[in-house]
């Protein structure tokens, strides 16, 4: 093969990756797309700028039409600080058992630091992000779930309008999953389950977690048992058996709400691979796992 050929066979590549794309741009231009990136994908990504290939996705969803919102979590980091203070972490079913000083942490590590290196590495790479709290406008309304578990926050109400209004102004909110009570008591809320009810209340097209895991396994130990599409059925029945367990459960049971209340598709990724945002949303083959109703085709 001549150099010339090798050429125009690699234009040609690109040129049909990028006709791929079109009937998903078309299809998903104007919509909402809820993207829950998760502090393990920050944490666990091999790429020394994780936060700016994520946020170069971010801004070509923005790009070519579609309103992203984006809602993050920051466990490893909070775990981090944590043990930086000389205080231990601990979980029961894959939530946090936060007391007051462990809030206190929290709000520090997600609205000081997570949320401005998002909101930054958006805004430089060309599309216009704020940075939003869910205390802000009382986005997030939450009660204590359970004593034992501290200031861990139940959601109850979702006020959309700040999101809402920085949408309508072009931008891109990213949310930090701080709540607040009526008493305005800061609350520690899962991300996974803050950005299931933010996209019930933004009748969000998608909701994606982005992770530090490949996608849903049969059998967690084994990577030859991926599961690349499953049914809100098929969900139920895993979790039955115990089959999804720890931190997943929560991430699970917020996909399944969002199934209910709506939502068209969820999402599991691999937040570690660059640019998996765009491939699955993009390109006909996906990757990672897709959830969808029981009765979708």
């Amino acid at each position: 093969m001549s150099v010339g050929s090798g050429v125009q066979t690699l234009h040609e590549q690109t040129g049909s990756l990028l006709i791929e794309a079109l009937p998903y741009i078309q299809r998903f231009a104007g919509k909402t797309v809820v993207v829950k990136y998760g502090g393990n994908a920050l944490a666990g990504a091999t790429d020394a700028d994780a936060a700016g290939t994520f946020a170069q996705d971010i801004a070509l969803l923005h790009a070519v039409g579609i309103r992203p919102v984006v809602v993050h979590g920051g466990g490893p980091q909070i775990s981090a600080m944590m043990e930086r203070l000389g205080k231990k972490a601990e979980f029961r079913n894959g939530l946090r058992v936060t007391d007051a000083e462990t809030i206190e942490i929290a709000s520090m590590v997600l609205l000081g630091t997570v949320n401005p290196q998002l909101v930054s590495a958006i805004n430089v790479h060309g599309a216009q992000a704020v940075g939003v709290s869910g205390q802000d406008a009382g986005l997030l309304k939450v009660v204590q779930r359970d004593p034992d578990l501290g200031y861990v926050g139940d959601i109850v109400s979702v006020d959309t309008t700040v999101l809402r209004s920085a949408i309508a102004d072009g931008s891109v909110p990213v949310v930090a999953t701080i709540g607040a009570d009526a008493a305005g008591q800061a609350y520690n809320v899962n991300a996974d389950t803050a950005a299931s009810a933010i996209a019930l209340a933004l009748s969000a097209e998608k909701l994606v977690y982005l992770t530090d895991i490949d996608g849903l396994r049969l059998d967690k130990d084994d990577a030859a048992s991926l599961l690349r599409r499953a049914t809100a059925g098929e969900i139920r029945e895993m979790m039955k058996s115990g089959a999804i367990d720890g931190g997943m459960i929560p991430k699970m049971e917020s996909c399944l709400e969002a199934l209910d209340g709506g939502v068209n598709r969820t999402h599991l990724l691999d937040g570690r691979i660059p640019h998996v945002l765009l491939i699955e949303m993009f390109t006909d083959a996906g990757v990672g796992t897709m959830i969808t109703k029981d009765s979708a085709s």
